[in-house]
């Protein structure tokens, strides 16, 4: 589906004076601008990005209580779990707390849920199953603060609860000794978008000044061990896609200059098994498409307690042969996606010649239930509409397990309660939810669910947009100009990598396939002159459209710096692309 290009609107007398007073290059200075940072102290605070800045974690909403009853636990050798979570953010905050305590000498272990088996969150069964094994302090990370069943539970078993958590809360908390959460009801915590493992980053701190009598400088040991665990909580912070800004951005960036030196052994030897170790610097988009996904498997096929482990294992051989594993759980998640895409695929294209419907409800028996929401997140950017990915159970016992994204077009989470008649239950947020159904129930479902995605947007097909911060020439995007660009990184959520458009591009030499499957796309383009290399990912289909296009073109990309063998190049990630409106050749 073609998109359409929106170009964000620009005063050049403006960000030319805010350069000026910043005395920076005026490509930051628009970008900037573009992100509404307007003022000069504000500007500066985004660029110099210190660890200064971040908070003192004693300001966080629930963490003394916290801490306190911790601390006292492990000083009295209590049992205590760490109850976690099967995503990247969930293993990284468990492997934080967990290796903070047993450094402490305390009796700790782990729990993480297995995602094909049990219910997300908290569950009455496994609290019963650690009450059953004299577990008497349970401390939830990323996970809890809707759990008020299980934390009456807890309460009845005589284990205390304390729930560190940062997903939305409800009205009513749960009854715990404490809650650690940036975003409490009457707290007044600058900051909401912190991660499961940044919040737990902030209570193993708070823990170490309180061990140092509350001395802003913390023991050296502990100094070591929060340097370490900064670049455990930066993988949950990314792996999460939370905002990187404000916080999160120092933490990220901070973290990312302490990756080579100070991570834990197991992803010290992730580091080199994906060859990141061989880079100049680790990208925040490193950890998004590199180290994250590899952790993520682990969860999604129903080994996550592999991940926490590849974070806290002290043993040399043990973090190799862990983080080979994880490797090759990784490629056997991607094989898994590409089949159910394939598939999936097939029917997304006959539901839509059969009629163009707003959203689209695909399934199948024996669908990986780990991999089936990747697959929708893809599904729903390619053709711009919500669409939800049903597996049914092979034997028919049990009722179908799906997980839906929205492409931004709808509130899915409201959709699916509106569609409630004809499931069995269902759950998530605006972006992401989940449901499950009875498979007789499957066409009425899709059926409902179109009619509401009609209601909410008219009779008009879903349009995909792109943002554009600004128009370049290849000679504008000079080494020096994308270093420039390069200190508003980390990029990601809430501080995308910009996109430029660059008109009336020729193609130099013809686009290839290349990589695993031959699924990205490499080509050179040239413009008055100048040859630059773009690559488009996870777009196989536009080599063939490129070579047969006759004209020039216009190009929407994000320009990154690529190192190989030593050498810095200026490079283009290909967004999208159109036929230029003249086909004048500039050469």
């Amino acid at each position: 589906m073609a998109k359409r290009w929106i170009f964000r609107a620009h005063d050049a007398g403006s960000f030319l004076e805010f350069a000026n007073e910043l005395k920076i290059d005026p490509v930051v200075s628009q970008l900037l601008l573009s992100r509404g940072i307007s003022r000069v102290d504000a500007a500066k605070l985004f660029l110099e990005c210190k660890f200064s800045d971040l908070r003192d974690p004693q300001y966080l909403p629930g963490i003394d209580a916290a801490a306190e009853r911790i601390l006292k636990a492990a000083s009295d050798r209590e049992p205590i779990v760490i109850y976690g979570d099967y995503d990247a953010d969930g293993m990284c905050a468990t492997a934080i707390l967990e290796s903070f305590l047993k450094m402490l000498g305390a009796d700790v272990t782990y729990y993480v849920p297995n995602r094909l088996e049990d219910a997300y969150g908290l569950s009455c069964e496994s609290i019963t199953r650690l009450a059953s094994l004299g577990r008497k302090l349970l401390v939830t990370v990323d996970c809890g603060i809707g759990s008020h069943r299980e934390a009456q539970l807890c309460r009845q078993l005589g284990m205390d609860l304390i729930i560190t958590d940062h997903h939305a809360c409800g009205q009513v908390l749960p009854d715990a000794v404490s809650i650690v959460h940036p975003n409490l009801p009457n707290a007044d915590y600058p900051f909401h978008g912190l991660c499961g493992a940044g919040v737990a980053f902030k209570l193993a701190w708070r823990m170490c000044q309180i061990l140092a009598d509350n001395r802003s400088k913390v023991a050296l040991e502990h100094r070591d061990f929060l340097l370490m665990a900064m670049t455990i909580a930066a993988i949950g912070t990314v792996a999460d896609v939370v905002p990187l800004i404000d916080e999160n951005r120092i933490l990220v960036r901070t973290a990312l200059q302490l990756m080579a030196k100070h991570s834990p052994l197991g992803l010290k030897e992730l580091l080199k098994i994906t060859k990141l170790d061989t880079k100049q610097a680790i990208s925040a988009e490193d950890i998004a498409f590199t180290i994250a996904p590899r952790l993520n498997a682990a969860g999604r096929l129903g080994q996550a307690q592999l991940g926490v482990e590849l974070l806290t294992t002290k043993d040399p051989e043990r973090a190799t042969a862990l983080a080979a594993y994880l490797d090759r759980l990784n490629a056997d998640r991607e094989s898994i996606e590409r089949s159910i895409t394939l598939a999936a695929s097939k029917q997304a294209k006959e539901q839509l010649e059969a009629a163009s419907e707003p959203a689209l409800v695909l399934h199948s028996p024996g669908w990986h239930l780990g991999v089936i929401g990747i697959v929708a997140g893809r599904m729903a950017e390619r053709f711009h509409r919500p669409v939800v990915i049903i597996s049914s159970d092979p034997m028919g016992q049990k009722p179908a397990t799906g997980s839906g994204r929205s492409a931004g077009v709808v509130d899915l989470h409201r959709a699916f309660v509106a569609c409630s008649e004809h499931l069995e239950s269902c759950g998530g947020h605006a972006a992401a939810a989940g449901l499950r159904i009875q498979d007789r129930k499957i066409p009425e479902f899709r059926e409902a669910l179109c009619d509401f995605v009609r209601s909410a947007i008219g009779e008009r097909d879903p349009e995909q947009t792109l943002l554009v911060d600004a128009e370049a020439t290849f000679q504008e995007l000079s080494l020096q100009t994308v270093t420039m660009i390069e200190s508003m990184a980390p990029f990601g959520a809430g501080n995308p990598r910009p996109v430029f458009v660059a008109s009336n591009v020729e193609l130099h030499e013809p686009a290839k396939l290349f990589g695993q499957g031959e699924r990205h796309v490499g080509v050179r383009f040239k413009q008055h002159g100048q040859i630059l290399r773009a690559v488009a990912f996870s777009q196989p289909e536009w080599a063939e459209k490129i070579n047969a296009h006759a004209g020039c073109f216009d190009l929407a990309f994000r320009p990154n710096v690529n190192e190989f063998n030593g050498m810095r190049k200026v490079e283009l990630q290909l967004v999208d692309w159109r036929a230029s409106a003249s086909s004048t050749h500039n050469t």
